[in-house]
């Protein structure tokens, strides 16, 4: 283990003092033996990681864009700790050949599945954070994450929290999202979301996601609201 981390400790630019925090950050649960040994895989770093994610991009946001409202700040906040930013960075780093897989889970793709490299992702946050401080996770997070704030300078748009926003000026229910359908291989599955308003026909949408297929679904439902305000 210690070879194959050498070179993931200089690009995270941080030598662990406790190396088993970074291995079990680096550990899939397909590796461990039951329920009650999860411990010792990323689950739990998991958790602590997308914490420290979002309060070091919100900080970055914070004071990069010191003309933006909240709503145009949380928007952007979203777009950065979703799974598509996780793997990209994941991508970036390499992050895949030091994931620790069962042969099985490694043969299914593992190492290239968007969740497990998302999940590993966050769990290598928190080994940061716990090991070396939040200075620690805040430098890899600048280093990789402020490139991606920097791309777009328009905040993206989220259809789901426009759609919410719509429901609520309406009087209505917020909205209500459903899995349909699910296909595909085990490690990239497609998904099938419906969204539902009351009065309205529901809309389903795919994605290779659960939050993507929901964000197209919502787009969809807005474009034919409007188109309905229009017609």
């Amino acid at each position: 283990m210690q070879e194959t981390t050498d070179d993931l400790e200089s690009v995270l630019e941080h030598r662990f003092a406790d190396k088993e925090l970074l291995t079990r950050a680096l550990t899939h649960t397909s590796i461990t033996k039951s329920r009650s040994d999860r411990g010792n895989s990323y689950e739990r770093l998991e958790f602590l990681g997308d914490r420290v994610l979002g309060l070091v991009v919100a900080r970055l946001l914070f004071d990069f864009y010191s003309d933006e409202d909240e709503g145009a700040l949380s928007r952007r906040q979203t777009a950065l700790v979703r799974r598509e930013a996780l793997v990209r960075v994941a991508e970036t780093i390499q992050l895949g050949r030091h994931i620790v897989l069962s042969h099985g889970e490694a043969d299914a793709g593992g190492r290239t599945n968007p969740g497990i490299l998302a999940d590993i992702c966050e769990a290598l946050i928190a080994a940061l954070y716990l090991d070396g401080g939040l200075q620690a996770a805040e430098r890899f997070i600048r280093s990789y994450w402020t490139e991606m704030m920097k791309e777009n300078l328009t905040p993206p748009w989220d259809a789901k929290t426009e759609l919410q926003e719509w429901a609520q000026g309406q009087g209505l229910p917020l909205p209500i999202y459903s899995e349909i359908e699910r296909e595909g291989p085990a490690h990239a599955p497609t998904f099938t979301i419906e969204v539902s308003v009351e009065g309205e026909k529901p809309i389903s949408a795919k994605g290779s996601s659960k939050r993507f297929a929901e964000q197209e679904a919502a787009g969809a439902l807005l474009e034919k609201i409007r188109a309905g305000e229009h017609g």
